[in-house]
Order: C-alpha cells, then structure tokens, then sequence
C-alpha cells in the first residue's frame, strides 16, 4: 500500500489559484485514514474536504491558503473539483465527498470498532446523530460528542475542550463548524490534539442525524447538489451560491493560462 507522508505527497496533485489539491478518491482516503489509525502515533494528521468555496476562499485570504495547504491531504469534493481536473487532463473521476467519506468510514467501523468524536453543530443534532450512528453501525464507537459555544472561547475553555478530545481517544475527531471556522479551528490546534484523524465536514452532522436531507446520488454526481441545498437553505447558502460561485468562475477564466502553466508538470507542489 502506498501510504502517503506528510502533506500526502504520496498522491499526484493538481494547483488551483496557488491552493493543492490532491487527486483522490473516497476509498483511498479511507484506506489512508486506516493507516494513519494503525500508526498508532501522537502526530494529528489533517484532512481538508471542500469544493470550489474552499478554493474560493483560500484565493483571497492568503492565510487561509496557508492552512488547506499545509494539510496532510486536501479531498476534492464538488463538481467543480472533477471539471478542472478534466480541463487540465487530470485523472479525477468523481467528487470525493465527506459524506460519502463518513459512509465508508462508519461501515469499516462497524467492523472494527473504529472510535469517533464528534465536534460542532448543537445538542440536539448531536444527540439525534449518536441515536442514528448507535442503530446503524453498533460496532462504530462514538466516544464523544461537543457543541462548543457559538462566541469566542477563553484559553482555559480551549484547554478543557482539548482535553476532553483527548481523553475520550477518538480514532478520527469529526469537525462540523463549516468552513474556514472548522479548518482554522484545527490548524490551531493540531498540536495538542492527540488524534490520529481530524477532518472538517461542514454540514454533514445533519445529513447523518437525520436533520438536513442529503441530496440524491444521482443529482450530486450531475453536478447539481449546490442547487439542491441552496434550495433547502436559500438564507444560508445565498451568497456562496449567488456571489462566490460566479466570482470564482470568472477568477477561474481570467487566470487559467496560469492555471495551465502551474499543472504542466505533474505534481508540481512536491
């Protein structure tokens, strides 16, 4: 097995507006997150999943462009993730998405009793989603569950809410406070995480509990899943959809002779 190291130089990558991603998909992901647990290591490895807001995002803040690519693997989810990687003669078949990502991941926990954590969201999400997880997958562990005050937290708050982390032995710490809160929130604290796994998974807390309907297959795989959600949550989703979206797309346009001349050579951030 080809276990990728740090920065999961293990995988080819494509640069996107300065940003790496790495041209995965879900079940060697999960196969990755596996040997990361068998390590059995105090080293937390980061896995960042997003599409296109993700990238958006990272191009005009510099510092958080910093933090998605000093991630151990960057998971491309979303459709625009399969296209660019198609325009640039890439090998990406499908989007890699977090939720289908959790899917594996709970079913090789039912088998071997894999331990997660689950972080963000609120209570009552968290309870409905531990009731579901406890029905469908027995043999997954769910060791614990926070929804962390939505206001800034004191130092002592950030100290007690790693220290539950780590004393609960979560084998992959699940992070649900949408992005960039939930990569910055790791970034920070990756060093006094003792987790084999963290990864942020945005809006999937709901999907798994029940709360938020999840799209079906066929309509993400057309590359419709934005319009599915932004119709389900119109106030929340309006300004990535409507005012991101676009802007990303032109930036795309506008900068693809770059685009092109940064993916001429394989693997080009190694």
């Amino acid at each position: 097995m080809n276990v990728p190291s740090i920065n999961g130089s293990g995988f080819p990558v494509m640069d996107i507006l300065g940003t790496r991603v790495h041209l995965v998909q879900n079940p060697q992901v999960l196969e990755t997150i596996e040997s990361w647990i068998a390590a059995d290591s105090d080293q937390c490895r980061f896995i960042v999943n997003t599409g296109f807001h993700g990238l958006h995002v990272a191009n005009e803040d510099p510092e958080f462009q910093k933090i998605v690519n000093s991630a151990d693997l960057f998971s491309p989810d979303g459709i625009a993730m399969v296209w660019l990687a198609r325009f640039l003669g890439k090998d990406l078949p499908r989007r890699a998405t977090s939720a289908e990502l959790m899917q594996l991941f709970f079913m090789a926990a039912d088998e071997k009793g894999y331990r997660s954590f689950f972080f963000g969201d609120t209570d009552d999400t968290l309870h409905a989603l531990k009731k579901q997880l406890e029905t469908s997958f027995p043999g997954h562990r769910v060791v614990g569950a926070y929804s962390p005050p939505f206001r800034e937290h004191s130092e002592e708050e950030k100290r007690e809410m790693i220290d539950m982390i780590n004393e609960a032995k979560p084998d992959v710490l699940w992070v649900g406070l949408g992005l960039p809160k939930q990569e910055r929130w790791i970034y920070e604290n990756r060093d006094r995480l003792k987790v084999p796994v963290a990864m942020g998974v945005g809006a999937c807390f709901g999907f798994f509990s029940g709360k938020v309907k999840r799209v079906p297959h066929w309509v993400g795989e057309a590359g419709f899943e934005w319009v599915w959600r932004f119709l389900a949550e119109p106030r929340k989703l309006w300004r990535r959809d409507a005012i991101d979206g676009p802007r990303f797309i032109l930036k795309t346009l506008v900068n693809w002779p770059k685009i092109k001349k940064a993916n001429s050579v394989d693997n080009a951030f190694q």
